[in-house]
């Protein structure tokens, strides 16, 4: 069985939109909750440089309205790989599960593939500005 096109517009555009607000949830987290001095602290704690809170907490919030607005969504997806894949290593002492103490790595690692997955799909049809990175099918471009 086949998806229209219709379903997959709709498709891209619930991953774009459920991505972006991820990553804007999780900067304003860094923000307000933990604040920026904590998470900069946290930092340090893990054996990263503290100053390094800033542009990650700046890309997150950056990066998820971009994809939110559809901006070039599907390469701030793959820049923002990263991101995820260094948040699931810090979380890999705290075992699978995201419910464990501390938080697991489940989380992150499926939203790292979830972003892979965007960036391989494309931006969809709702989106602002859009602008091939890479494509399986060149029909699809």
């Amino acid at each position: 069985m086949n998806a229209s096109p219709t379903s997959t517009a709709l498709g891209l555009l619930l991953l774009r939109v459920s991505l972006g607000l991820m990553w804007v949830a999780h900067a304003l987290l860094k923000l307000v909750v933990f604040t920026l001095p904590g998470t900069a602290q946290f930092f340090e704690s893990i054996g990263l440089p503290g100053v390094l809170a800033y542009p990650v907490f700046a890309a997150e919030l950056l990066g998820g309205v971009a994809i939110l607005a559809g901006v070039y969504a599907r390469q701030v997806s793959l820049a923002l790989l990263p991101v995820l894949l260094g948040a699931a290593w810090v979380h890999v002492p705290n075992g699978w599960l995201h419910t464990s103490a501390g938080g697991g790595w489940e989380y992150p690692a499926f939203l790292a593939v979830a972003s892979l997955v965007h960036w391989l799909l494309g931006d969809g049809s709702y989106s602002l500005k859009r602008s091939p990175l890479f494509t399986l099918d060149a029909s699809r471009a």
